[in-house]
This record gives structure tokens, C-alpha cells and sequence, in this order.
């Protein structure tokens, strides 16, 4: 296995060739820990490298029986090179039209991955509990987070006196209208100290109380260990750890983002006002691989004696680009005397079964939750601490805690009262789930009747339903229906609690019914297929230029399923990224677009920088109306897609299909005139 980290190792560096002693001693005791039970456990599940390893993804063979070739390394080489051989080898397509099938390409797919059929069961799941993504066909590549539950679940438990339909978004004859929203739970907010909470606990409903074991059981993190509170999104989160940490005496916070990230930024304002000095990692052009050595230097500490360093900032890999990072970085942070916090909010849902979290002990872990895939995209943040840690946080009052509320007391208090002081608040999607640099992306699904209500979502802003408003939507219903609608809600807590403590979050348990190995081959055979299909997209009659360019890792066997790019037309321009989000949007596709940064170019691509990077306040303008002190941050805007474990083949073939439009150079003006002759709001090119 050493071998493996080492040769891993080399590889990340690009190159640089460099050694390095603690490096070395990391990997020794790495070796040593691995020897715990959690690890042998890990090890018995990733048999044939088929899921990420937490240490630079090495595994070893089963047994002796084992086949001497059977390495990782041969292992990850064979399925690369089987992609880039079994699909649509030697050809490139010129003309959208040309595309074969979706029923060809899915013949071609299942050649090309036998083991993809292995996750048969992820099909059945879909259509049996989120069938709704087929009646609406929309394909959803803007989830972050893990899903609690499923849209049977909320469907089961639904009133059909409440189904509601809006006027902009018309009920399909064939599919669930939109409905008024009356979810398993709700949120109020807390103002008050996260040392205190998070020693020792406040007033919780049994509602929340079942959920947070739920959680901390699906993520194995130990009670004994860490304890948790609710915040209102992941921003909130990193924002309340901010205010809380003791940057005076601790006064560094170090992250290791290639995007930018509105999460990072709140927690970097945050410290700066505390008089702490902010570092970032960065990244080296074309793959974006962590720049080694700079990063290197700035965790490694100068002063023996000095042990108080400061905040460590690691993601497990990048949510844009899918780049997956080293996780010795947390073992060298911790031995030069940093608290290490840990972004989870990108994982897929069973990663966290591979991270090791009984070898790698983070001080903090931030991780996201909502509530149903494409249709109801609310939900909230969790902000873990180890308890041998929480000593060192300062005393402070801050915002941005929460308390779920049960589903029973949210529908009563806001039908029973029309005062309309009191508000049931609920956050938009961008703003719980997806760390956005930009613009909010479309809405996956159908839009909740409050939405709807309130007009397109804004990134950073709550949106409240009073008391009025409820009633409003409720005039005209019989009192018996309301009546019996109660009653119903009653029948949902006793259901939804099905015994003390305990909750049925059907989302989380279907993924543990599936396991990380179908989880994730499924991920990386959808993945690579995408990034494959996309580089084959060319426009015609020119030198070879392709239509998309992909940032970061493309065709491999351990990247996340993620992926970061940017469409270019026949002349070699780049198509505007929040352009092809709505143009996307307008074909029932919702996808995301961001903002690549820290990026670091070596003097042979200079030449190559000067026509790929921008300034961001002039990329970025009318995107994030926040204003940023580094006014000259470099970078490029990207539209993105996350595949969740729900996505099949049909979802990345409809993108496919969808970019490859753009190879008609009048594409974009058919669409401008097409939505113009519909009577539809045009957009600006």
C-alpha cells in the first residue's frame, strides 16, 4: 500500500519530484492506522478498486488468488483507457443531427461498462420513489447535498386537497401538479452561543432529536466524539464557526477551494474582522492539481514551538470540477498544529463510508441535507465538532443556528392565526444547499407553490410565508377538508415517528440499502461516459475546434461526479455560461454555473492564460451582488452538473444532446426568436 501512496503521491506533485520528510512520516503512520478495524472493514469493501480510497486511492488486491496484474494503478489505466476505446472510438461529431440514438448509445454504454447493470436496483428505486423526474422529464444536474426523503414518502403523506397548480407552471396531464407545500418539518431560527450549544444541547422537538441521530448514524460519526447543531445552510454554517473560532490567537485560515465559494468567502470576511491572515491553496493549469509545494509551505510551520497555526479548510474534492484531493493533507495539517474542518457538503451520499473518519479525527465537519430530489430542494446545513475541540471556541452570540419543527405545529400555527407579525420561514434552495458563486441556478423539479409565489429565486436572500399568505392559498376549502387535513397531519407524525427517537428518512435509507461500491461505479461509469461524448462534440468545416472544453480531471477513474466546462462557438468564443444555464433551463435541464479561480499557470501556458483567464469583476458582473476586495481576482466562469445517485443514462444523454445543439451556429438565435414568437421574456446574448 505504501508503494501505492507513493507512486499516488508523485503524481499529484506533477511532476516537482520533490521529497519530504513529514510527508513520508504521514504515510508511516497512515500505514500503522491502517492496521484499526474501521480501516480492515474499508479495505474488505473496496476489493477491486472501485470506490475512493481516503488515501490518495490505493487498493490492494483481495488475496493471493488475486491475479498479479490486479493493481490499482493497472486497474484505473484499463478502465480509462476502455472508455476512451469503447466509445465512439476514432470519431467526432460535427452536426447534432448526426448523433446516434439514445437507445444506440445506451447499447454502446452497457458494452462498454458491464458493471453498470450491477445497479439495476438505483432504476427501480427511481421509478418506484422518484417518479415524478419521469413524468416531468427533467433531468436535475444542480443537487448538492444528501436527500432525506423521497417523493413517495411526501406523496404518501400529502393531502389532495392542497394540490395547488400555478399559473406559471402549468400541471402536465400526465404528471403530480405542483402542490402547497406542507413538509415533514420546518425550520425556526436560533440566535444564541455555539460553544453552549454545542456542550450542551437546548430545547429540541423528538422530531429533530431523531433526525440529528439519523444523520450522525448515516455519516458513522460517533456521538461519544462530536456533537452537532442545525444551521440554515452551509453558509450559515461556515459563517457561525467563523465568529465562534479564536482567529486572535489562532490567526490563520487556510482553504484549499478552486471555485469560488460564497460558504468560504462569508467565513473569510468573518476572520478577517478578527484580525485573521487569509491563505488559499492554488492550482495548476490545465488538470488542477493542488500546487504542492506552495501549499506545503504555508501548512508547514516555521516555528518548532508554535503550535497554535489556525484553521484548515479542506473539501474532499471539488464540487465544480470533480477533482479529488489527497487526504494526507488533513494528517500534515494536524501534525503542524492546525484545527482541520472538513467541507462534506460535495460527498456523494455514502462517501463518507470511505473518508476514515476514526483515522483522520477532524476538529469540524459541515455537511447539507434537503429534503426531496427535484422536488422540494429545502433543507439545512449540519455543523459537527469534535468534543475534545469545542474548548477552544470563544463565547459569542451569532445567528444562523436552527430548530426543525415538527410538520403538525408548522401547518397549525401558520393556518390558526392571522397575525401576520409571525413568520414561517423558508429558505430557497441556493441559499440551503449549493454553495453558488454566482447567480442561483434553475429550480430542479417542480416549483413548490411558494416559490412560485415569490417569483424566481435570489441567492442569499430568505423567503418567508406568513400567516396571511397560507390563509389566502387556503380560502375556499371546505372547513371539513381542513378538518380532516389535520387529521391527516396528526396520522403523519404518528407515522413519520414510527417509534421513539427514531424516523423514517427513506432517501438516507435507500442509500444504504445500495451501498458505496453500486453508488459509486454507477457515479464513474455516468461520468466518464459525459466527459468522453462531450470532447467528441466539433464544429465543422474549421481547424479541429472543439465545441466544449472540460476543466480539471476528464476521462478517470477516481474523479468525482462533477464536472466543470464551458461551450466555445465555430469562431472559438466562448459562449456565455449563464446563457447555456438558461438555454438549458428552457430544455427542462437544470445545471449551475461558477467561477474557477486560484489558478496557477506555468511559464510554457502563459501564452494559453492570456486567452483563457478573465477578471472576474468583469466576468462576474450582474452575477454576486457582493462586492469583493480583490477587485483583480483572476479566473474563468464555468457552467457545471453534479450527477446525484439517482442520475441514469438517459439524464447525461439528454445533456449530451442538448450541448451538441450548439454546434448549429444559428442555435442560439433560433432560440432567442423561438421564445420571442412564444411570448416569453427574451434574455440578453
Amino acid at each position: 500500500m505504501r508503494a501505492d501512496l507513493e507512486e499516488a503521491n508523485n503524481k499529484e506533485k506533477g511532476g516537482e519530484g520533490e521529497t519530504n520528510e513529514k510527508i513520508s512520516r504521514s504515510m508511516r503512520e497512515v500505514n500503522r492506522k491502517t492496521q484499526s478495524p474501521c480501516l480492515k472493514e474499508l479495505s474488505q469493501v473496496c476489493l477491486h478498486g472501485c470506490c475512493p480510497s481516503p488515501f490518495l486511492s490505493a487498493h490492494e488486491p483481495q488475496s493471493k488468488a488475486s491475479k498479479p496484474t490486479s493493481t490499482s494503478a493497472a486497474y484505473r489505466r484499463d478502465f480509462a483507457s476502455k472508455t476512451t476505446s469503447s466509445i465512439f472510438p476514432n470519431t467526432q461529431f460535427t452536426n447534432h443531427e448526426s448523433l446516434p440514438s439514445v437507445q444506440e448509445s445506451l447499447a454502446e454504454f452497457s458494452k462498454a461498462y458491464p458493471q453498470y447493470s450491477d445497479s439495476y436496483q438505483v432504476d427501480q428505486i427511481r421509478a418506484q420513489e422518484y417518479y415524478h423526474l419521469s413524468l416531468s422529464n427533467h433531468t436535475c444536474l444542480d443537487y448538492l447535498g444528501i436527500g432525506l426523503f423521497s417523493y413517495s414518502q411526501l406523496q404518501k403523506h400529502e393531502s389532495p386537497t392542497y394540490r395547488i397548480a400555478s399559473s406559471s407552471f402549468p400541471v402536465p396531464p400526465q404528471s403530480p401538479p405542483p402542490i402547497l407545500d406542507i413538509p415533514f418539518f420546518g425550520v425556526s431560527y436560533k440566535t444564541g452561543n455555539l460553544k453552549t450549544q454545542l456542550l450542551h444541547g437546548g430545547p429540541a422537538s423528538e422530531l429533530e432529536s431523531a433526525i440529528r441521530k439519523r444523520i450522525m448514524t448515516f455519516l458513522n460519526v460517533p456521538e461519544n466524539d462530536y456533537c452537532m447543531v442545525f444551521t440554515a445552510n452551509k453558509t450559515s454554517a461556515f459563517k457561525l464557526l467563523a465568529e465562534s473560532y479564536p482567529f486572535q490567537s489562532n490567526r490563520k485560515l487556510l482553504t484549499v477551494y478552486d471555485y469560488e465559494s460564497e460558504a468560504i468567502e462569508a467565513m473569510s470576511n468573518s476572520s478577517e474582522k478578527k484580525g485573521a491572515r487569509v491563505m488559499s491553496a492554488e492550482f495548476s493549469w490545465p488538470r488542477l492539481r493542488i500546487q504542492s509545494s506552495k501549499l506545503r509551505k504555508m501548512v508547514e510551520s516555521k516555528e518548532k514551538n508554535n503550535k497554535k497555526r489556525g484553521l484548515f479548510v479542506f473539501p474532499l474534492h471539488s464540487r465544480m470540477t470533480g477533482a479529488r484531493y489527497p487526504y494526507l493533507w488533513m494528517s500534515i495539517a494536524q501534525e503542524n498544529g492546525w484545527h482541520v474542518l472538513i467541507d462534506a457538503c460535495a460527498l456523494g451520499p455514502k462517501d463518507m463510508d470511505s473518508f476514515g473518519l476514526s483515522l483522520f479525527r477532524p476538529d469540524f465537519l459541515i455537511c447539507s441535507f434537503y429534503k426531496v430530489f427535484g422536488e422540494n430542494p429545502s433543507g439545512f446545513a449540519c455543523l459537527f465538532a469534535k468534543k475534545s475541540t469545542v474548548s477552544v471556541l470563544e463565547t459569542s452570540t451569532s445567528s444562523g443556528m436552527v430548530g426543525l419543527v415538527p410538520a403538525e405545529k408548522l401547518f397549525r400555527s401558520v393556518t390558526e392565526s392571522s397575525d401576520t407579525d409571525s413568520e414561517v420561514e423558508q429558505t430557497s434552495k441556493p441559499n440551503l444547499l449549493v454553495d453558488k458563486p454566482a447567480t442561483p441556478s434553475s429550480i430542479s423539479g417542480p416549483i413548490p407553490v411558494q416559490a412560485s409565489q415569490s417569483g424566481r429565486f435570489e441567492e442569499g436572500k430568505t423567503y418567508e410565508i406568513q400567516r396571511a399568505d397560507v390563509a389566502e392559498k387556503l380560502k375556499g376549502l371546505e372547513t371539513t377538508e381542513i378538518s380532516e387535513s389535520e387529521k391527516a397531519i396528526d396520522i403523519i407524525q404518528e407515522d413519520y415517528l414510527k417509534q421513539k427517537g427514531e424516523v423514517e428518512c427513506r432517501g438516507l435509507d435507500q442509500v444504504d440499502s445500495l451501498g458505496l461500491v453500486t453508488i459509486s461505479n454507477r457515479a464513474r461509469c455516468l461520468i466518464n461516459w459525459l466527459v468522453n461524448a462531450l470532447l467528441k462534440l466539433q464544429h465543422p468545416n474549421t481547424k479541429g475546434i472543439p465545441l466544449v472544453r472540460i476543466y480539471g480531471p476528464k476521462i478517470k477513474f477516481d474523479r468525482g461526479p462533477a464536472i466543470a466546462f464551458n461551450v466555445f462557438d465555430w469562431k472559438g468564443e466562448k459562449v456565455e455560461p449563464v446563457l447555456v444555464q438558461k438555454l438549458a433551463d428552457r430544455s427542462n435541464i437544470s445545471l449551475s454555473y461558477g467561477f474557477l479561480h486560484h489558478i496557477c499557470f506555468a511559464d510554457k501556458y502563459q501564452e494559453e492564460k492570456d486567452k483563457v483567464i478573465e477578471r472576474r469583476s468583469n466576468e462576474a458582473k450582474g452575477l454576486d451582488g457582493n462586492k469583493r476586495k480583490d477587485k483583480n481576482d483572476m479566473g474563468i466562469a464555468v457552467v457545471t452538473a453534479a450527477l446525484g445517485f439517482l442520475a441514469n443514462f438517459q439524464d447525461i444523454y439528454k445533456l449530451w444532446a442538448f450541448i451538441a445543439q450548439f454546434l448549429d451556429a444559428d442555435f442560439v438565435e433560433k432560440e432567442r426568436w423561438r421564445y420571442t414568437a412564444l411570448n416569453q421574456k427574451t434574455f440578453e446574448v
